[in-house]
């Protein structure tokens, strides 16, 4: 439905939404092990990793509820490290934020998670309409002052902040 890669020096990042059917990284590439490197881990050799998803504003409930409204919207990426003692603290907010405040951001606003690194992918403008469901949590916990209490959970890193997108878009439908 809507793809994309971002670089953050030499590290790329593959934002996609499949809706009918589970798509491999490497369908949408053609010679990928041309140009990426191995990552180090798992028990076969890999050139993707999936991030868990671990905060959305929204997730699709329909391929119409999905579905964007507008073609001019600019997609940002942002990368940033976790401290390690601090990643189940910064999960367990974000969880209370998307449970208690569904549709509080934008809609395609999303946050995934790899070891103690932090992808975020999110539209401009953003698209910011009620959820069409309710959160899991009925609570009011989400703290007011949020970036003083996300502020800690962060490794500092000269480098981080907005990444680009890497060559075109792969497309939208």
């Amino acid at each position: 439905m809507h793809s994309l890669v971002f670089q953050n020096g030499k590290e790329l990042f593959l934002y996609y939404e499949c809706a009918s059917r589970e798509v491999e990284p490497g369908q949408l590439f053609q010679g990928e092990a041309e140009i990426l490197k191995e990552w180090p881990g798992g028990e076969q050799p890999r050139l993707w990793v999936p991030m868990m998803d671990i905060f959305h504003y929204q997730q699709p409930v329909s391929a119409e509820q999905w579905k964007r409204s507008h073609t001019t919207g600019t997609p940002y990426g942002r990368v940033a490290a976790l401290k390690p003692e601090q990643v189940a603290s910064y999960v367990y907010h974000h969880y209370q934020y998307q449970e208690e405040r569904p549709g509080d951001g934008d809609k395609y606003g999303i946050i995934g998670l790899h070891e103690n690194l932090l992808f975020f992918y999110s539209e401009l403008p953003a698209t910011v309409e009620p959820a069409p469901y309710a959160g899991k949590l009925t609570t009011n916990l989400r703290p007011e002052n949020w970036g003083e209490v996300m502020d800690p959970h962060f490794r500092k890193w000269s480098e981080m902040g907005r990444i680009r997108p890497f060559g075109k878009s792969l497309g939208s439908s």
